[in-house]
């Protein structure tokens, strides 16, 4: 039975692919436009959260969301999700309405098109190169204004399907702390289930989501940078491995 359900799931993935791309290709002169100025940013947020649903609904998978509390217009946070699926960043759009400014592995500009759009409005980061940090603290600065929120996956990287979680970077949580905006732990159970970077796993279903209390950063300083870090992980953390589904995945026999 299981490898009955390759085919089948290897033109699945084939139209995630599809869709994708035929998408971006019928959006890019509305992107060109929006991608000129940033005064245009709070416009373009609302096409890429209609694009985002679109590639969700159409893959199959729907949206079960656990708001333990919610934003407000017009006011900035820096969102920390768990990190296991390229629909990760898909989920993490449609749940906000308040436009998120993400910062992105610069690798990713290399995809066709996709890459084009990406590195436009992506703040790219090379962890790697000290001054590429600088370059994110300094445009992340310029673009916190009028609602506008951060978003890092503090993972820094997809682990391996064996890990609940992966340690978390300083980044999000020095940002957080030097902008004094509140961090926002989100926990994606089923993404990694349901859509991994293993094509010849998933299938249709719904994506559990928690968002979990904010973690407010006032009155912090970067000393504070290691105990918001480990707060942070810790509920996300817990939350993950109480979850009987992702832990069954996670554990699963190779």
């Amino acid at each position: 039975m299981k490898y009955i359900k390759i085919p089948f799931l290897l033109i699945w993935r084939l139209w995630f692919y599809v869709l994708m791309f035929v998408t971006i290709i019928l959006m890019s002169p509305l992107l060109l436009i929006l991608t000129l100025k940033e005064e245009y940013y709070h416009i373009m947020w609302k096409l890429v959260r209609i694009w985002s649903k679109v590639l969700i609904y159409g893959m199959g998978f729907g949206l079960k969301i656990q708001l333990d509390e919610k934003i407000e217009p017009n006011k900035s946070y820096m969102f920390c999700p768990n990190h296991a699926s390229f629909m990760d960043p898909f989920v993490l759009v449609v749940l906000s309405k308040n436009p998120i400014v993400f910062v992105g592995k610069k690798e990713l500009v290399k995809i066709p098109i996709f890459g084009f759009f990406y590195k436009k409005v992506v703040i790219m980061v090379d962890r790697n190169n000290p001054e590429s940090r600088k370059r994110v603290f300094e445009m992340a600065k310029k673009r916190l204004q009028n609602g506008v929120s951060m978003a890092i996956f503090p993972e820094g990287l997809v682990p391996t399907e064996d890990v609940i979680l992966a340690p978390f970077k300083k980044g999000a949580f020095s940002l957080a702390i030097e902008f004094d905006i509140p961090v926002v732990p989100q926990v994606y159970y089923d993404c990694k289930r349901l859509f991994s970077w293993d094509f010849f796993k998933g299938g249709f279903g719904v994506f559990r989501v928690r968002q979990h209390k904010f973690i407010p950063t006032k009155n912090l300083t970067l000393e504070d940078v290691d105990h918001l870090k480990d707060k942070t992980f810790d509920v996300i953390y817990n939350d993950l491995a109480n979850d009987t589904k992702y832990m069954k995945d996670t554990n699963r026999k190779k």
